[in-house]
């Protein structure tokens, strides 16, 4: 029996590249509010309800954490629920929180990065400063697309993107200039979009897999991920929040499709084989 067995479609896409001035380059990233690195849409019951299954069902495809990321996913943890307790929709209590779906979550603090998984539609990333790079650490990562956690687990930045083409060292160094001058109160954010011919939410693919570049006819999905980087104030790790929607292209009006087309056409080397990649 497939996990995903249904699409689980937004309405529209979530900041998608092309509605930000920094989009179009790499690594595109523009300012976002503080305390705007969690969302909810309109898919929110039914991806948390994916969710619920993959974490039950999938745990060591889905989640990995180091001894020396736990310091950082327990803040990560905390700093979540904080933001959470001035949302509408979300009731924080001492031992357990009830999201905006009615559904209520125990607070499992033992695990903090599979509770805050199931709270949440993001997936997370936790990056440690080692030596002059930053590494993963730790991540519950329900919604990959295109890259296995077990494969990035314990890497650093270049060696996580190491299959990314346009990932050259110019970029690297961009990167980690950024990582290195994240601010705790100043998060920021970047968006990525790329045309799917199927639906699921759930995939991962090793480095050494391809996944095809669809026909236009069969690209009927586009998904886009709405990501946010912020720096942990007690640790000092950097949090990558990843909110994933995936929209049905009759969905888009002509100026969507128009801007798209756009984007990609800029962006050519999204069009081609994707392998094991990041972002």
């Amino acid at each position: 029996m497939k996990i995903q067995p249904n699409p689980i479609l937004q309405r529209a896409l979530l900041d998608p590249p092309w509605s930000f001035p920094n989009g179009a380059k790499l690594p595109g990233t523009g300012p976002v509010a503080r305390d705007d690195w969690m969302r909810v849409d309109d898919a929110f019951a039914d991806q948390m309800a994916l969710r619920e299954r993959l974490i039950a069902q999938a745990t060591g495809a889905v989640h990995a954490l180091l001894p020396k990321g736990r310091a950082a996913a327990d803040e990560l943890l905390e700093m979540a629920l904080a933001v959470l307790r001035a949302r509408d929709g979300f009731q924080v209590a001492e031992a357990a929180v009830t999201r905006p779906d009615g559904v209520t979550v125990a607070l499992e603090r033992a695990e903090p990065l599979m509770t805050l998984g199931r709270l949440v539609q993001e997936d997370f990333c936790l990056l440690d400063k080692q030596g002059s790079e930053h590494v993963l650490t730790g991540a519950i990562l329900c919604f990959p697309a295109s890259w296995s956690l077990a494969e990035k687990i314990g890497r650093p930045l270049v060696g996580i993107h190491e299959p990314v083409e346009s990932y050259d060292e110019n970029v690297a160094t961009r990167v980690q200039r950024l990582f290195n001058a994240l601010h705790a109160d100043r998060p920021i954010m970047r968006a990525n979009c790329l045309p799917y011919a199927d639906f699921e939410l759930f995939q991962p693919r090793p480095e050494d897999a391809r996944r095809s570049r669809p026909i236009k006819a069969e690209a009927v999905f586009i998904r886009a991920e709405r990501q946010c980087l912020l720096r942990l104030p007690r640790t000092g790790a950097v949090a990558f929040s990843i909110h994933t929607s995936v929209v049905h292209r009759d969905a888009m009006d002509a100026a969507e499709r128009a801007a798209l087309a756009s984007h990609l056409a800029e962006h050519t080397h999204l069009l081609g084989e994707e392998r094991g990649t990041v972002g």
